[in-house]
């Protein structure tokens, strides 16, 4: 398990790279069962997000760092409550590294006052939803939505978690 020497910190230009595999290794190991992710088209839709968000993020964007690795990040984007990524290397999945970023963000979000933090992810992607849960997120929301930056439409669930 990972604990002892997981830093977490804001991304730098130095990280773009790391940013860009692990968000994309992470996303095709979660997208087993999501038949438009064996579409060459959407796959590589998910590569080119993947390698120019770090370049281009507006809002809040954390690493998670093992020793001297990245091994995860997650970002706040679009409304001050709002988790829009969290994304852990699939050598790293299930020791802790995802539950830290998302308690490092969710600490953010109260930390401005907010007084629910929101996440979304794919109805399909159950060990994240579990994680939100644990943490005390709550599905309020599932249905069908388009994801522009691959181009399909995908089943999600929207959780919340009271900061109150």
């Amino acid at each position: 398990m990972v604990v002892g020497r997981l830093t977490i910190r804001k991304l730098t230009a130095a990280d773009y790279e790391a940013v860009g595999r692990i968000g994309f290794a992470a996303w095709r190991s979660s997208g087993e069962g999501e038949p438009a992710f064996d579409q060459s088209d959407v796959v590589e839709a998910a590569r080119s997000a993947f390698f120019s968000y770090p370049a281009t993020a507006k809002g809040d964007v954390v690493v998670a760092e093992f020793g001297s690795r990245v091994v995860g990040w997650a970002a706040r984007e679009d409304e001050p409550n709002y988790i829009s990524d969290i994304w852990v290397d699939p050598d790293f999945q299930g020791q802790g590294v995802g539950s830290a970023l998302l308690m490092c963000l969710v600490d953010h979000i109260l930390g401005e006052g907010c007084a629910a933090a929101r996440i979304d992810t794919r109805a399909s992607n159950f060990k994240a939803i579990q994680t939100y849960e644990r943490h005390g997120f709550e599905v309020f929301w599932r249905g069908e939505q388009f994801d522009s930056s691959l181009g399909v439409s995908l089943e999600k669930v929207h959780l919340a978690k009271s900061l109150r």
